[in-house]
């Protein structure tokens, strides 16, 4: 017999979020298994859902379906299919893709990045890691890739008091997966790369801010990582310059760049992305384009003001160096900066650098990264695209 959860207040809940705090739970959470099943009602004990339980977390309770129904091997298949049908539907290009965001596909606690055949699963959760026979099984028997890694080695699993790892589950990595991104063929590590390897939540981003580039111009790639950004401006631009803090982050996108053959002059330095813009706003030197694609600076409501000011210095010196007509394409993917804090952070920028800024485009995460209205906190990802002038 599951336990049960008793709630007191709805409103949220019911409005399509996926979240139980703690002090929303009438019961003592001391009674309760961590990572079991429970269900979970209402004070007037009407059914609300399923979910798992942990008391050891801020958020004690995650629904997973709305339905008196088992969690599991049947419930996985039906929400992975589920999952992938609507890629399906919605992509053109089913090499490299997000088969599962987590809440997005009511599978909270749960990331599955597919590389062609190479498959990455995260699990963030102590209610997904002790489902993660059933979870795995599916994923074995329906998609049946070549490769399984676990990339279990998110800060989040502290914060659910889960140890931290990463192997490969199935086959091997002899040699690292090459995954088409628009027409750039990018390389990435699943096991030692950043998140899964890659950020395709950016993808769509990259391609079309590439078709506003003037032939021949010239700009930067900041925080640039393996250089995806860079490749796909470098299919128009003359001369891109590649920065990162990370010798590893260079290694890749100098490969990455030989690999496409790209006709474009390629500069890497190794830098932190601060002291780099604040030595070029000294110099009279300026572009034609610039990309800032940072980092999340914020990772909790408590350090907001300072991740905040981090924005304002980086878009503030990013639009110093811009030419008139330039463009900026800068993003923030945190999701505790909304999307008018972000507008208000770039208004702050201009205005100390006395320019006049325009928006060409206002984009988010990838479709296969998708948004519960009834979720705010499925929406991280705020990406400008910005026309420079003298104010």
């Amino acid at each position: 017999m599951l336990d049960t959860v008793t709630l007191r207040r709805t409103s949220r809940i019911s409005s399509g979020h996926l979240w139980i705090f703690s002090n929303e739970i009438v019961e003592s959470l001391k009674n309760y298994e961590p990572g079991s099943i429970v269900r979970v009602f209402d004070r007037n004990r009407q059914f609300i859902g399923m979910g798992y339980i942990n008391p050891h977390s801020l958020i004690s309770v995650r629904l997973l379906s709305r339905k008196e129904e088992p969690i599991d091997a049947g419930f996985f298949k039906r929400r992975l299919e589920a999952a992938f049908l609507y890629r399906k539907r919605f992509l053109t290009d089913m090499h490299a893709y997000r088969l599962v965001y987590s809440e997005g596909d009511l599978l909270p606690g749960l990331i599955v990045d597919v590389y062609g055949k190479v498959m990455v699963v995260q699990l963030l959760t102590l209610g997904m890691e002790c489902l993660s026979e059933s979870i795995l099984n599916v994923l074995e028997d329906v998609f049946k890739p070549d490769t399984i890694v676990l990339r279990n080695d998110s800060q989040t699993r502290t914060l659910e008091g889960i140890s931290l790892y990463k192997k490969i589950l199935k086959g091997q990595l002899t040699s690292l997966p090459v995954i088409r991104d628009g027409d750039i063929d990018t390389e990435i590590d699943p096991l030692e790369g950043q998140k899964t390897g890659a950020f395709l939540d950016q993808r769509f981003n990259r391609i079309y801010f590439a078709s506003l580039l003037s032939k021949g111009s010239k700009g930067l790639d900041l925080f640039c990582y393996s250089g995806p950004w860079g490749c796909h401006a470098l299919k128009v631009a003359s001369e891109v310059t590649f920065v990162d803090s990370s010798a590893k982050a260079l290694y890749w996108a100098e490969r990455n760049v030989r690999m496409n053959a790209l006709a474009g002059e390629a500069y890497f330095v190794k830098e932190d992305v601060f002291d780099f813009l604040k030595l070029r706003s000294l110099e009279p030197t300026h572009y034609d384009f610039v990309i800032l694609d940072p980092p999340a600076f914020v990772k909790s409501k408590n350090n907001i003001k300072e991740g905040i000011k981090a924005y304002g210095e980086l878009n503030s010196m990013a639009l110093s160096l811009l030419k008139e007509g330039g463009l900026l394409a800068t993003s923030s993917c945190s999701h505790h900066i909304d999307r008018n804090i972000f507008w208000e952070i770039i208004q702050r920028s201009a205005r100390e650098q006395h320019k006049q800024v325009r928006a060409l485009f206002q984009g988010s995460q990838a479709i296969d990264h998708p948004i519960l209205i009834g979720m705010t906190e499925t929406e991280y990802l705020k990406c400008l695209f910005l026309e420079v002038r003298s104010a």
